[in-house]
């Protein structure tokens, strides 16, 4: 949870002065007025008792004050005073922790009690400094305990609160939580209290994600035998259920960051452990339908839950036989036209190459997985949304009217990505897609995009460039076209220019001579010199020392 502002704090609070409020406290209060309440707790913020505070809160319960945002938004304040690293910080964690652990074993605290201290160590939390007592091993122990051993789930929730802050803080916390052994009650839980809760599914999802970066994580065991991917599962579950019943319902910022964090784990476990990869697959259906889980911000396409849902796809298997249905939808139902979740996709891609969207150097890291999942799409997919996918990301007759590439369709954009040298990954993920849309046909591939562009890509790849281009450029056109550059013939500017005097034959003959003798002298490649091999044939005859002319073969 993020820190109140003062600002948002009511105007008659921060209107009194602190210097006001100072004195004592009663021992036993009548019931007080929210008034009296206020400055009470203002006065024991003030005076940096923290105890003091949250006994006066407990205490106001019993007498029938409601806890409500007004009083959170005082113990964020009293806590933002003692948030300041130093003896006072320090010595409250350190009490806090104490009272806690101490509870382990008495268990004489009520809930509220327990959940206004874990609420309280949260907020001082936030920053590591004069907090050592919470990041320390029996720190980390005590709140796992309360995370996954307390009956209660208001306990156990703000256990988990404090747990995820601190292995988000201080990485070495994370491997000393996986020594306690709780990632499996981690798992099972996720699997059982998760659906019910989107808090408790995030908190869980968050504890388990920050696992996953630990040294010691076994998550071949979490998967196999605490059903981790079960887990993931059943959570995504819930939230396709939820986006299906409502549909224009209002925004639940829990919600979504429930779904996003399930997502982030179910990634990092499928990154991490690959042979456990096709346990996840019943995951993409329910992905595919997340996809329609918000309209796209044109602005920012790619923002979560977007990233997210792409990232999770790009792991997954989808060469399963199962899994055409739900990327090539056939329905009566206009909505699941079978390109239906191609057409997504390419709508993220195309808004996200708008010019001033996204700067040069984001690409890489925002549009290689969704350039990789639509390849994956694209492979497994029917031909009707092959052809669809066709139409979309190849260059277009339009586009062949100049040299391929300058255009400002989607295909000439995704085309420029794959030669652009600021976006190495992302080049390369996109060349494989078109070459994919060439039904992985070299002769295909050159004719589509051109032989500049396919080049690079066949020699990396060590596929054979076709033979004679001219001819397949015939072949596949009604219009002939450039076979290097993909422009019309026809549309080609023809540039005149003067006819060369003899001298400049001659000077160009002598450097290209020297090119060539330079280039046979690296030992890269056996190339013949054409000057050498015209002496050779008699088509030359040397003049002098300077100069050759050509035999008059009449």
């Amino acid at each position: 949870m993020l820190h109140v502002p003062r600002e948002s704090l009511s105007a008659s609070v921060l209107a009194r002065p602190w210097r006001v409020l100072r004195g004592a406290v009663p021992r036993s209060p009548p019931p007080p007025s929210h008034s009296q309440a206020t400055h009470l707790l203002l006065s024991a913020a003030e005076t940096s008792s923290l105890e003091k505070s949250i006994s006066l809160h407990k205490r106001y319960l019993a007498m029938g004050w409601p806890s409500s945002s007004k009083y959170q938004k005082l113990t964020d304040e009293m806590a933002s005073q003692l948030a300041v690293p130093g003896p006072a910080k320090l010595e409250a964690v350190t009490k806090l922790m104490s009272k806690l652990d101490a509870d382990l074993e008495t268990q004489t605290l009520a809930v509220n009690e327990l959940v206004a201290y874990l609420e309280q160590l949260k907020l001082l939390g936030r920053d590591p400094r004069s907090a050592d007592p919470i990041f320390a091993p029996n720190g980390i122990k005590t709140l796992a305990r309360y995370a996954f051993e307390s009956p209660q789930r208001a306990t156990a929730r703000g256990a988990l609160k404090v747990l995820a802050n601190s292995m988000l803080l201080v990485p070495n916390t994370r491997r000393e939580f996986l020594t306690l052994g709780h990632e499996g009650t981690a798992c099972k839980q996720l699997k059982e209290e998760g659906p019910k809760s989107w808090e408790d599914a995030f908190l869980l999802s968050r504890v388990l994600l920050l696992s996953t970066y630990a040294p010691n994580i076994d998550l071949p065991t979490l998967i196999n035998d605490h059903d981790l991917a079960g887990a993931i599962i059943s959570n995504l579950a819930r939230h396709a259920e939820h986006m299906r019943e409502n549909p224009s319902g209002p925004v639940i910022p829990m919600e979504d960051m429930a779904v996003n964090e399930t997502l982030r784990l179910l990634f990092n476990v499928t990154h991490f452990a690959p042979l456990r990869k096709p346990l996840f697959t019943p995951a993409i259906p329910l992905i595919v339908t997340l996809l329609w889980k918000q309209d796209i911000n044109p602005s920012k396409p790619l923002d979560p839950p977007f990233s997210s849902l792409i990232n999770a796809l790009l792991n997954l298997d989808f060469e399963d036989p199962e899994v055409q249905s739900s990327l090539c939808p056939q329905s009566p139902e206009a909505s699941d036209q079978p390109s239906r979740v191609a057409a997504r996709l390419v709508t993220l891609l195309d808004l996200s190459l708008k010019p001033g969207i996204y700067a040069e150097g984001e690409l890489d890291q925002l549009l290689s997985p969704l350039v990789g999942v639509l390849a994956y799409v694209e492979a497994a997919a029917t031909e009707e949304v092959k052809q669809y996918l066709r139409a979309t990301l190849l260059p277009t007759e339009k586009d062949r009217e100049e040299v391929l590439g300058k255009g400002t369709s989607l295909g000439s954009r995704v085309l420029k990505l794959s030669n652009n040298p600021m976006t190495p990954k992302l080049g390369d993920v996109a060349s494989h897609l078109l070459y994919s849309l060439s039904d992985k046909d070299a002769s295909k591939f050159v004719a589509n995009v051109g032989f500049g562009y396919a080049s690079g890509f066949l020699a990396k790849n060590n596929i054979p460039t076709p033979g004679n281009m001219a001819e397949t450029s015939d072949e596949l056109a009604a219009r002939p076209f450039n076979p290097v550059t993909g422009q019309f013939l026809d549309s080609e500017r023809v540039v005149e220019l003067p006819e060369m005097t003899e001298d400049e034959k001659l000077r160009e003959a002598e450097r290209l001579y020297d090119l060539f003798e330079r280039l046979k002298r690296t030992g890269i490649i056996d190339v013949q010199n054409p000057v050498e091999e015209a002496i050779r044939s008699g088509r030359f005859q040397e003049m002098d020392e300077n100069r050759v002319t050509e035999v008059d073969s009449d």
